[in-house]
């Protein structure tokens, strides 16, 4: 297995423990910044860019037994100790890996709004209609969220997705993501690997929860995080800490500290 060198932003003083940070699929660490900077006021906090997002290399493996060893590679890298990990959607399954494999270099985890196990829904028709875009045709990136409004109806996350579309110096637009890797891999980000001969994780443990989600059925998490508290978020889906931010917060306050 080969660790790939995350890019990664970090924020808060450096004497405080470290709280890392897992974004989701999509996503990268500049959708965590307003959070993060919330969350340094106690904790040192450092968001990596997972492999094939943000500002990371690409590499055609994008699995969580890579992902988690890639984190295990940061952790060490940075001599971070008593470390807390934190992970929403991907970043919480890989997050999940980790402390079934390493848990020697975890203290606390922190799960949002995803859960051990295989889910149905599938990445394919999302990838494809944004491998669909004109690229060559765009002006603005207005243009395109227009041209995908028809295939994905939710205005936010429209937005969210082009954000991974980037305009070059030439004046042309083009994905920061290799949306073939994504294609490649999609089953892979949608599953959870097999546990069946992996030891409980039995340090403490937190899974939030939004209370109009419906990714963390009933008993998912009890086999494998025995000592694992639920905490739900209320009015709040599987974006828990961009819908309720103050309540995300409090919530992972209040378990960490």
């Amino acid at each position: 297995m080969k660790a790939i060198d995350l890019a990664f932003e970090v924020f808060g003083n450096d004497e405080k423990d470290p709280l890392v940070v897992l974004h989701g699929f999509f996503a990268s660490s500049r959708n965590w910044r307003h959070i993060a900077k919330k969350l340094a006021e106690c904790w040192c906090v450092y968001v990596p860019d997972a492999r094939n997002h943000g500002l990371s290399p690409h590499d055609a493996v994008m699995n969580y037994e890579v992902m988690a060893y890639d984190i295990a590679q940061f952790i060490t890298q940075h001599n971070l100790t008593n470390v807390s990990l934190l992970g929403h959607s991907m970043g919480g399954k890989t997050a999940m890996w980790f402390a079934l494999n390493y848990p020697h270099l975890l203290k606390n985890l922190v799960v949002v709004d995803i859960a051990p196990i295989n889910y149905r829904h599938s990445f394919y028709p999302l990838i494809e209609s944004l491998k669909n875009l004109p690229l060559t045709e765009l002006t603005n990136r207005k243009q395109a969220e227009r041209i995908l409004a028809h295939l994905i109806s939710d205005l936010s996350y429209r937005q969210f997705l082009l954000q991974n579309l980037i305009l070059k110096n030439s004046g042309h637009y083009e994905w920061r993501i290799d949306l073939n890797i994504f294609q490649h891999n999609a089953d892979h980000i949608t599953a959870f690997p097999d546990a069946t001969n992996t030891s409980p994780f039995n340090g403490r443990a937190l899974f939030i929860a939004g209370q109009n989600s419906q990714y963390i059925p009933e008993n998912s998490t009890t086999l494998l995080f025995p000592h694992a508290q639920l905490k739900i978020i209320a009015d709040a889906e599987h974006w828990v800490h961009t819908q309720q931010p103050h309540a995300f917060i409090n919530a992972v306050a209040d378990f960490l500290l």
